[in-house]
């Protein structure tokens, strides 16, 4: 149990940074959104074109970014949409079966039909070097390759979570249960006073 609770503490860590670096992504988003604002009114006051569609591309490819690469991490920290219908109320036991079963019924197999559904489709967008239909643009290709990478970080988080439930009813000591905060980031957090 051990080699699986530091594989899933490796899992953690690395959805964690990622996590992280969406944080900053989101203030590149805003500021990207503020730059095309002010730019466009600008350029129409000035009679000038001061934006681009690169640069109104790149604030929705930011945002695919955010979206796409949280998923784990919102899984990590147990921030993602549940029925609380079934969830809510129940012992934490009940709780930690709850989300094994969702992880290894739902989840992960979700997880797989969406990377072989997209394959071909991230496939196709790179041996057509796809680029955006608009002038001066972004390519496509590597944004859609995200998808797939979204899917592989949701895949190891699950297997992460299900790594953490089964210990936690096995009894193993140190490991958070359902709705706990993990103990690493609760230090994170009360060193950075979030």
């Amino acid at each position: 149990m051990e080699i699986l609770l530091l594989f899933s503490r490796w899992v953690d860590r690395i959805n964690g940074l990622i996590g992280r670096a969406m944080e900053w992504l989101v203030l590149a988003m805003v500021a990207l959104g503020v730059i095309n604002v002010v730019a466009r009114y600008l350029g129409a006051r000035l009679g000038m074109q001061l934006s681009s569609n690169a640069m109104l591309e790149a604030q929705t490819y930011a945002y695919s970014l955010v979206f796409l690469l949280a998923a784990a991490y919102v899984l990590r920290r147990d921030r993602h949409i549940r029925v609380d219908v079934i969830y809510a109320g129940r012992s934490p036991k009940t709780r930690a079966w709850i989300d094994l079963i969702g992880t290894c019924v739902f989840l992960i197999p979700f997880c797989i039909l969406a990377l072989y559904l997209s394959w071909g489709y991230v496939e196709r967008s790179w041996s057509l070097l796809e680029g955006s239909p608009n002038p001066g643009g972004l390519p496509r290709y590597p944004i859609k390759t995200v998808i797939l990478i979204c899917f592989t970080l949701l895949i190891f988080q699950g297997i992460s979570e299900a790594i953490k439930r089964i210990a936690w009813l096995r009894g193993v000591p140190g490991v958070p249960g359902p709705g706990d905060e993990p103990p690493a980031q609760r230090k994170i957090e009360e060193v950075g006073g979030a």
